[in-house]
């Protein structure tokens, strides 16, 4: 009893002590831009585990700069927690020796970099996470000692306001704060009065009013005018012959022209289908702009959001019926509850990979890229604690038992979109996933894999979708895959009589199968052709970033 009550005093002494090492520095809560190497100096001490907010969209950026330019003689060796690993700054902490290891979940504009880092032997990374996982560790085992993170707007209690892009500065803030760990946001600016209180000021210890807004991109964006033919016949296929095929309303749709190949089908071929209120209709997806058409159209009735999308926020503000938003009018997005929602409550994942192995084996973790998962891990697999019934849910269940008398349970669908018509060099089908490879670099057992094959259930190609659920055994998922893969070496090495025997039981179904026409699959269908289109289509409320209308 005694020493654990001296592990309690010993951290709060330990917050107390970096506290008073800052207090000269710093006004109450608030603390100068100018002064904020310093404040890292003091409250920083070598070996700590640090959270550096960064994710696909919002980036404590100017706290990261920061970071990278502290003494490495005061602060070095760092265990850096981080959802995703975006900027040169998060990079640079390794190359300086300020950081030495990382726990992250997606790397995309810095994944070569990471991978010379690891080349190097510069770096550990001790795991690639998905976003889920890497959040649940910050409650147990991987608890912040400091935390930076990145708001809209404080007042002078320190309260935040984080505005449209909320995402997971509440799950970031709450493990640190309530671990004796001290939080340092940057915000945009101070305001007297908030328009909502998203993170209450007696968990900020300090607010930096950064010289600049943070950065936030417009990941999910897609210009409908660069979608292709071969991705409008993808798109049908997904239509007719998952969505349509299982009624799947609940999902998630991975970023990419592949999928916003589909949302733009929903207003059209799908409405023609008769499919509209039987499918799509709610969503865990940030404010796509490729989804206004269908929104306008009545396909969707809710989203809920990651994150942001720079752009859509007058769009979004304008529709409180579909999306969950403030009193003020403003996006409340939650990247961890929509991760959740992605795992439990959806029915389907569509998405896209660099490899893909015979087994269905998929990851973007490849020779000289380590770009990380994100949320596709969670989004991808099949939760086996998942209780509640679904339609879709149950005929995926149905279709994997092969009539065995076991006790029957639902599956998620988890589909791969891989286009053999493309600019990629080399094909995504593969024998062997680079991720073993890798796995030998990064010292670690497991090779990083982002969805595994047995969650995967279908493959979609050109050529057709390959059902993974109707499958027996290894060899025929095998064959059902290079059924698919088309004139790659994967796909050449097939075995015509398995495959033609695959097709006849519908576990590989070609275009023609589902009656769809490949000189039908036209950029007519899209329900919008340019980045005009889907500002017209929201009545002028979309307001795209600058680039997309050059």
């Amino acid at each position: 009893m005694n020493e654990a009550r001296a592990q309690r005093s010993s951290g709060a002494a330990a917050k107390a002590d970096r506290l008073a090492r800052a207090a000269e520095i710093a006004d109450g809560r608030l603390v100068k831009h100018e002064s904020a190497k310093a404040l890292l100096e003091r409250i920083i001490r070598p070996g700590d585990r640090v959270c550096l907010e960064g994710n696909n969209q919002k980036q404590a950026d100017f706290l990261a700069e920061t970071l990278a330019g502290v003494d490495p003689t005061l602060v070095h060796d760092l265990h850096m927690l981080q959802s995703v690993v975006a900027l040169p700054a998060h990079v640079e902490v390794f190359e300086k020796g300020i950081a030495r290891e990382i726990d992250f979940s997606f790397s995309g504009p810095q994944a070569a970099r990471l991978a010379r880092l690891v080349a190097d032997g510069r770096i550990r990374i001790n795991a690639i996470h998905t976003y889920l996982e890497l959040f649940g560790r910050y409650f147990l085992d991987l608890t912040p000692h400091v935390a930076m993170v990145a708001a809209e707007a404080a007042d002078a209690a320190g309260n935040l306001y984080t505005g449209a892009n909320t995402e997971e500065t509440p799950t970031v803030v709450e493990a640190t704060a309530f671990k004796g760990g001290v939080v340092i946001a940057q915000v945009n600016e101070l305001r007297e009065t908030l328009p909502r209180v998203d993170i209450p000021g007696d968990w900020v210890d300090f607010v930096v009013v950064a010289p600049r807004p943070n950065y936030i991109g417009p990941l999910f964006t897609r210009d409908p005018a660069k979608i292709t033919e071969s991705q409008v016949l993808l798109a049908m296929m997904v239509i007719k012959g998952i969505y349509a095929e299982y009624g799947v309303r609940r999902l998630n749709h991975g970023i990419g022209f592949d999928t916003a190949a589909i949302e733009l089908l929903l207003p059209t071929y799908a409405a023609d289908l008769g499919l509209k209120g039987r499918i799509c209709t709610h969503w865990a997806l940030n404010p796509h702009p490729t989804l206004i058409p269908a929104i306008e159209a009545g396909f969707v009735e809710q989203v809920h959001c990651f994150g942001g999308e720079l752009g859509m926020e007058r769009y979004v503000a304008a529709r409180p019926d579909i999306f969950f938003t403030g009193p003020d009018g403003t996006l409340r997005s939650n990247r961890t509850f929509s991760q959740m929602a992605g795992l439990y409550a959806c029915d389907l994942f569509i998405g896209a990979t660099l490899q893909l192995d015979l087994q269905g084996n998929s990851s973007t973790a490849t020779a000289g890229r380590i770009a990380g998962f994100g949320g596709a891990p969670n989004m991808g697999s099949d939760a086996r604690g998942r209780r509640h019934e679904s339609a879709a849910w149950l005929k995926a269940g149905e279709e994997v038992r092969h009539d065995r008398t076991t006790i029957p349970r639902g599956r998620k669908l988890v589909v791969q979109m891989v286009r053999l018509a493309g600019k990629q060099e080399k094909s995504a089908f593969v024998e062997r996933l680079d991720a073993w490879d890798l796995a030998a670099r990064m010292g670690v057992a497991i090779p990083p894999v982002m969805i595994y094959g047995d969650d995967l259930t279908h493959v979609v190609t050109e050529e057709g979708i390959a059902n993974l659920l109707l499958c027996r055994d290894l060899r025929e998922r095998e064959q059902a895959i290079r059924g698919v893969a088309g004139d790659t070496p994967v796909g050449l090495a097939w075995d015509k009589a398995a495959v033609e025997a695959l097709r006849a039981r519908g576990a590989i179904r070609r275009p023609e199968d589902l009656g769809i026409a490949r000189g039908d699959a036209s950029l007519d269908l899209l329900a919008a052709h340019s980045i005009g289109d889907l500002v017209e289509a929201s009545g002028g409320l979309y307001d795209p970033p600058s680039r997309f209308l050059a």
